[in-house]
């Protein structure tokens, strides 16, 4: 089983916000996932996204691709927390 951390598309037409999950990449985008690790919503302004990085360096320390817009996120969020600290 190949593990992939992406987005899956939520809410209503012309109101998208996105889930980041751990799924098995044979399933479809907004199909069974194996758990929810984040949130994104593009059309909120300042802070957009949540992380839950203990989760998905787990998923990642057991092998799992990360899509080019999560790793996005993932940089994003660290960069965040060092200016905070």
């Amino acid at each position: 089983m190949s593990v992939k951390i992406r987005m899956t598309r939520t809410g209503a037409n012309k109101d998208i916000s996105y889930r980041l999950v751990a799924t098995d990449t044979r399933f479809p985008r907004d199909g069974k996932n194996l758990e929810v690790v984040g949130w994104y919503d593009p059309k909120k302004k300042g802070i957009n996204f949540d992380l839950k990085m203990d989760r998905i360096d787990h998923w990642i320390s057991k092998g799992a691709l990360v899509s080019d817009t999560v790793k996005s996120l993932i940089r994003k969020n660290k960069a965040a927390a060092k200016a905070n600290a």
